[in-house]
């Protein structure tokens, strides 16, 4: 080689060099669309869920109208199924609190407005005999948990609960408590159908404060809330537990406790999937995930585990109520919830990593 040429092919070898590291060092980037991904979820998972949970909240509403103008056996009985029909409804609802369902001033999420458990007895029973405040910081004294304790009551017989409202107090106050779940789900429903949704799908960046990262961040935030409190919680899982705290399940009085856990883990499936209740597939963060390098594995991973996930939920018996068997044979429930705790890492740090998605809650799950 000539030694005048050398120096200069040396150089041209540093910097081809050099731009390579560059070129593999910078991010990937993929080509998904997140819009469509948004509109999607938006239009076939989010707005049906808050419109069909509305449907379903008239009817309660309807239903306790009734109940309290003719407090019957029969009235009870047509107001049970309307509480569990519109409860089912919530579940696939739970898991979109932001936006118009999300914590301004002093108003909590939507999930805790409504859907706070266990809830005070001591604190609804005080507000019966008192002034009723359905906008106070007591968020355990009312919400459908709530209605819930109200219509089911402790004495596990209809005809003891039927007894308690020939109080005019209880009557006003099951009436408030209802109202107040309908208008707030119907605030959030509206601003969806206004000018929110076109704002969420354009907001299409992965940032703190986009559409996307909002999205994904109350997806594992609902996961979590199912299998820390809907699950470890009555386990005695959660730390600073020392035992079985079974009465801090889910729907307690009502016995709905698997049923509304298996709801709530179906919507989070959907989620997934991009996919509507009723079935209609779209794109989900299945699809986001396919657009990535490392994506298709993470999802044969991820839905591996959530086949196991769903053999353990199949395992876990409806009769007798969870409460009681946390308390006879917990072994179907803890096999649940150690399904789920290996669950967490490929929603939480697997995808947060692939997808470039910060969380930003704190869930002190320890993981």
């Amino acid at each position: 080689m000539n030694r005048r040429l050398y120096p200069t092919a040396v150089i041209l070898a540093i910097l081809v060099g050099v731009i390579s590291c560059e070129e593999s060092d910078a991010p990937i980037q993929d080509s998904f669309d997140r819009s469509e991904m948004l509109e999607n979820m938006a239009q076939n998972l989010i707005i049906p869920a808050y419109t069909e949970l509305q449907t379903a909240v008239n009817a309660l509403e309807s239903r306790a109208e009734e109940f309290t103008q003719n407090p019957d056996l029969n009235s009870l009985d047509a107001l049970h199924e309307a509480w569990g029909a519109a409860y089912s409804s919530w579940q696939y609802a739970n898991a979109y609190n932001f936006g118009p369902a999300g914590e301004d001033g002093i108003r909590r999420s939507l999930l805790e407005e409504v859907g706070t458990f266990p809830v005070s007895v001591e604190k609804i029973e005080t507000a019966i005999i008192g002034s009723p405040n359905f906008n106070d910081f007591n968020r355990d004294a009312r919400g459908f948990l709530a209605v819930e304790y109200l219509i089911f009551g402790t004495e596990n017989t209809d005809e003891a609960v039927v007894e308690t409202f020939s109080s005019q107090n209880r009557k006003d106050y099951l009436l408030g408590a209802v109202s107040d779940i309908n208008r707030r789900i119907g605030e959030v429903l509206s601003a969806w159908n206004g000018g929110y949704t076109s704002e969420f799908i354009q907001n299409d960046g992965t940032d703190v404060g986009s559409s996307t990262s909002m999205l994904y961040n109350e997806f594992v935030k609902s996961f979590e809330s199912a299998k820390n409190f809907k699950l470890g919680l009555p386990l005695g899982r959660r730390p600073g537990q020392t035992q079985a705290e079974p009465q801090l399940v889910e729907a307690y009085y009502s016995g709905k406790s698997t049923e509304m856990l298996g709801l709530h883990l179906t919507a989070i499936e959907n989620s997934w999937h991009g996919r509507s209740r009723q079935g209609q597939n779209g794109l989900g963060f299945r699809e986001y995930l396919e657009s990535v390098e490392g994506g298709q594995a993470l999802i044969e991973a991820t839905e591996a585990q959530m086949a196991e996930v769903k053999a353990a939920l199949e395992d876990l018996p409806e009769t007798p109520p969870l409460a009681e068997l946390i308390q006879i044979s917990p072994a179907p429930a803890d096999r649940l919830h150690t399904e789920l705790q290996k669950q967490t890492r490929f929603f939480k740090s697997d995808m947060s990593s692939l997808l470039g998605i910060s969380i930003t809650f704190s869930s002190g799950d320890g993981d």
